[in-house]
């Protein structure tokens, strides 16, 4: 088994959409987590802010920002699954230094 290391990911959600279809897809990257045994740090709803430039010409998104631990490999997998997500605007996956 490898290395467990820290990460910080950061997603944004089409602020079009409902709250309850907002709450599914974080929903879902957490169960996708979970089922990785990736183990959840802390989970922050920034909720909907103003994009500083349009990203497939919508202005608002709804942002999350997560920490967690897990293998390497599971990064590959989840940036994929957020890859072919329509809702799921831009995202940012970030390896922590240890301390």
């Amino acid at each position: 088994m490898a290395e467990k290391n820290d990460y910080e990911l950061t997603y944004i959600i089409n602020a079009a959409l409902g709250d309850d279809q907002i709450k599914d897809i974080i929903a879902r990257v957490n169960k996708f987590l979970e089922e990785s045994e990736a183990e959840a740090i802390e989970l922050d709803e920034w909720g909907n802010q103003r994009l500083s430039y349009p990203i497939n010409k919508k202005r608002n998104g709804y942002y999350v920002n997560m920490y967690f631990r897990c293998d390497g490999e599971v990064i590959v997998k989840l940036e994929r699954a957020l890859e072919i997500n329509d809702s799921v605007l831009r995202y940012l996956t970030l390896r922590m230094d240890a301390k």
